[in-house]
């Protein structure tokens, strides 16, 4: 992979798991956990490739309406993954409105970045209408991430679902098709040849 073709910072949201559940038989909850291991795989594919920055889904303030098995289940994924790659080195941001109970206790300390690594923003419990509510305060709640190059998001969704509004604007979407926890290290190479033929003029 040529890195003067590479976005510097990636947005991933990785959708399908309750499908993905679902389509082996098994609870919808069950699908979360089966999300840890696509994730690291794909941080260690990004930190191999040199990209500077990623930001990933974890969940949404409106993901809280689930059921509570659902919740709870997310919730102890998104800790398992977050403590994991910070463990591999990552410098781990967690952005989400920690001000709520729905905010994993486990990963407050990560409200301000911690580690030297690959940058990677961990949006937990995040909201867009709570990140742009900062602009109150003088800034968005996110204003330690940058400007996003390319979203790729799993499960076939062709929407943001609110994904950093503000850093997403000027970002190319690619869609795959498959569900999350299918990840394959070919979706990635496939978005980043993909990201490499586009004009990105940035409205210039």
């Amino acid at each position: 992979m040529k890195n003067t073709a590479l976005p510097r910072h990636i947005g991933f949201i990785p959708d399908g798991n309750r499908r993905w559940a679902v389509s082996q038989g098994l609870h919808k909850q069950d699908g979360y956990a089966f999300g840890i291991e696509p994730g690291l795989a794909l941080y260690e594919q990004c930190k191999e490739y040199g990209i500077e920055e990623v930001s990933v889904y974890g969940f949404t303030q409106d993901n809280v309406k689930r059921p509570p098995e659902q919740k709870e289940a997310f919730r102890q994924a998104c800790v398992r993954f977050a403590l994991e790659i910070y463990e591999r080195g990552a410098a781990l941001l967690v952005v989400g409105d920690d001000g709520s109970q729905q905010f994993p206790s486990e990963l407050r300390r990560f409200r301000q970045r911690q580690g030297s690594g690959i940058k990677v923003n961990f949006l937990v419990n995040y909201g867009w209408q709570w990140d742009l509510s900062g602009i109150r305060e003088g800034d968005v709640y996110s204003k330690d991430v940058s400007r996003v190059d390319m979203i790729v998001r799993w499960g076939g969704g062709r929407r943001l679902s609110g994904f950093l509004p503000v850093q997403s604007v000027y970002a190319d979407f690619y869609v795959v098709d498959d569900y999350w926890p299918d990840f394959k290290p070919a979706h990635l190479d496939e978005a980043l040849s993909w990201f490499a033929k586009q004009d990105r003029t940035l409205g210039g």
